[in-house]
């Protein structure tokens, strides 16, 4: 069973979507909490249409919020509530996908999905899963599930920007290298930066350097 998922969308600046990014929001928040970063994005991305989900559960954590998966260490979930809310977060997530594509008539090529931190992993987890490459993945903050899976179940290969704050308490810095070398490993393109003196969130150099990368890969 596929769960609907709530979300929020600013249309494109210039009245013509050519291209699309989905914010996948972390742990605890909902898609509201990153969909405010259409605001200094769309000036320079004016044909693109940004969408931000809901992730489909609540939050055990955040009474308020909401999850992708249960955290075994935060909520007292055990592993095997964990794995299977992603997996049926990750097949939400798919079908979420694929209706945003043909709601605006766009191919998976303009897409580029952003997350950070749980919505980062999610990121991470189901687009190398999809048949069509999308225009890239800008993951924040979060970390690479299974990487040892990696290379045996990717159907595609998009170009990936990791984005971590070297003081991050919440999802460790040294997650980006095991990201990095695992995505290269397995023949993906990809690019980091680094937040000095960042916690975990989203400074403003990391944010800079995100555009960058949208403004490159998408069309």
């Amino acid at each position: 069973m596929i769960r609907e998922m709530t979300f929020g969308r600013r249309g494109p600046r210039s009245g013509r979507a050519g291209s699309m990014v989905i914010f996948l929001h972390g742990y605890g928040a909902d898609g509201a909490d990153l969909l405010g970063l259409a605001e200094p994005l769309a000036p320079h991305l004016p044909d693109t249409v940004f969408v931000a989900p809901d992730a489909p559960e609540p939050c055990a954590g955040a009474p308020f919020g909401r999850q992708w998966f249960p955290i075994p260490w935060l909520d007292g979930a055990t592993q095997e509530a964990a794995e299977a809310g992603l997996q049926q977060s990750a097949r939400d997530l798919d079908a979420f996908i694929d209706a945003r594509l043909a709601e605006e008539g766009l191919a998976a090529a303009a897409l580029a999905v952003f997350g950070f931190s749980q919505g980062s992993m999610m990121a991470l987890h189901v687009l190398p899963r999809r048949p069509e490459p999308v225009a890239g993945i800008v993951a924040f903050s979060g970390r690479l599930l299974a990487p040892e899976r990696l290379a045996a179940e990717a159907r595609s290969r998009p170009p990936v920007l990791l984005v971590h704050g070297d003081e991050d308490p919440m999802v460790p810095f040294a997650e980006m290298e095991i990201a990095g070398r695992a995505l290269s490993a397995a023949g993906f393109e990809t690019y980091g930066h680094v937040m000095r003196g960042t916690q975990h969130g989203i400074a403003p150099d990391g944010l800079s350097v995100a555009l960058a990368f949208l403004k490159e890969k998408l069309p």
